[in-house]
């Protein structure tokens, strides 16, 4: 059965252009198309999508406080189409904040200029935020119509094709002493996910932090200075030649790398920009992670957060092999289970969003 996807739009060149690109692929059907955030609101209810797509500036009512009500009556995931701006970046973290799941640029050339590939990401992101038993070929047992969403978590993903590895939650206290740094990587669904464990930590947090969350380049300044107001640790948007600090985390700036050097006995970030034309992540968590490994060794902490894709896989096993610490939050918590569970097999834990942050400020 096809993903059920309701499209809200003012534009109506944006609706049927959203419309023809995703029922193009036979695994999405858009059902139905709304012009402002109040119509979003009666249609979601009547004809209960999968997936809904919403824009944010609208008549009427905007996307953000139609995504908070929405999700009041029944939790769906929600894309945000919105601009590459700082004002564009403050309405979709505050998007995300209401409740929706994911973001993508308004403009499709921003996605990718090859419009194929364009197309292609639209979809995959959309089937993306559903369980995999939507996505059954035809001819297989149907399945129901309502929203494929855990009641439970409203934007719970659970994406793992095997029996999840055994849940290992508070089986060890967290000693700063062991450690010169925690680095924590994310991607879809990881503002929220910073914002909840950040904003636990206390002002006199003993050890630096290197944040990695997958965002556009116009992004990472807005959300470092919102996440800065809502935690008592200090975060900025690293720049280049930035020295770590105890109680400071450093976000690594969209569209480029972030390295950490260890010079004359202290550690700095180098910000470069990605001269690999196969590397999709920019920022990327096994890029970062792997520096952070070569200066300080096991001495290191890393933390996965939700996430599509495997990033940060590839560094996380390099470095528990020498000796470093990983931990990832839990399925029932991710909002797409695709970075924790490709480092779950070598996470010493495995906690809920709620109880990283926790954990952390525990032993400070």
């Amino acid at each position: 059965m096809a993903i059920r996807v309701l499209i809200v739009d003012d534009s109506g060149f944006f609706r049927r252009r959203l419309t023809e690109i995703l029922n193009s692929d036979p695994q999405i059907e858009v059902v139905e198309t709304a012009v402002d955030g109040k119509d979003a609101i009666d249609k979601a209810r009547t004809c209960r999508p999968d997936v809904i797509t919403m824009d944010i500036e609208m008549p009427v009512m905007n996307g953000i406080d139609a995504t908070r009500e929405i999700m009041k009556q029944r939790a769906v995931p929600i894309i945000m189409f919105s601009s590459l701006t700082y004002d564009g970046a403050k309405a979709t973290l505050d998007a995300l904040e209401a409740g929706a799941t994911d973001f993508l640029p308004k403009r499709f050339d921003d996605i990718s200029s090859d419009k194929a590939e364009a197309r292609n990401i639209l979809c995959s992101r959309v089937k993306s935020l559903v369980s995999p038993s939507k996505l059954k070929p035809t001819g297989t047992a149907p399945v129901s119509s309502q929203s494929t969403v855990a009641p439970t978590h409203p934007q719970r993903q659970p994406l793992a094709p095997k029996a999840p590895p055994p849940r290992r939650v508070g089986n060890k206290a967290f000693k700063p002493s062991d450690y010169d740094l925690v680095a924590i990587g994310t991607s879809t669904g990881g503002p929220v996910a910073l914002q909840e464990v950040l904003s636990q930590l206390p002002a006199g947090f003993p050890l630096p932090l290197l944040l990695v969350q997958h965002m556009p380049a116009t992004f990472t300044e807005a959300f470092a200075a919102r996440l800065n107001q809502q935690c008592e640790i200090e975060v900025y948007e690293a720049k280049n030649g930035d020295l770590l600090k105890p109680g400071v985390a450093l976000l690594a700036p969209g569209g480029k790398q972030m390295k950490l050097e260890k010079r004359a006995g202290r550690m700095l970030v180098r910000i470069e920009e990605e001269t690999d034309p196969m590397q999709n992540y920019k920022p990327c968590v096994d890029v970062t992670f792997a520096t952070v490994g070569s200066a300080v060794g096991d001495r290191m902490l890393g933390i996965i957060l939700t996430g599509m894709g495997a990033d940060g896989s590839v560094s996380c096993k390099a470095l528990q092999a020498r000796g470093a610490t990983i931990w990832a939050q839990d399925e029932a918590s991710s909002v797409i289970y695709g970075m924790p569970a490709a480092v779950a097999e070598i996470a010493e834990q495995i906690l809920p969003m709620k109880e990283i942050g926790k954990k952390l400020a525990s032993s400070t």
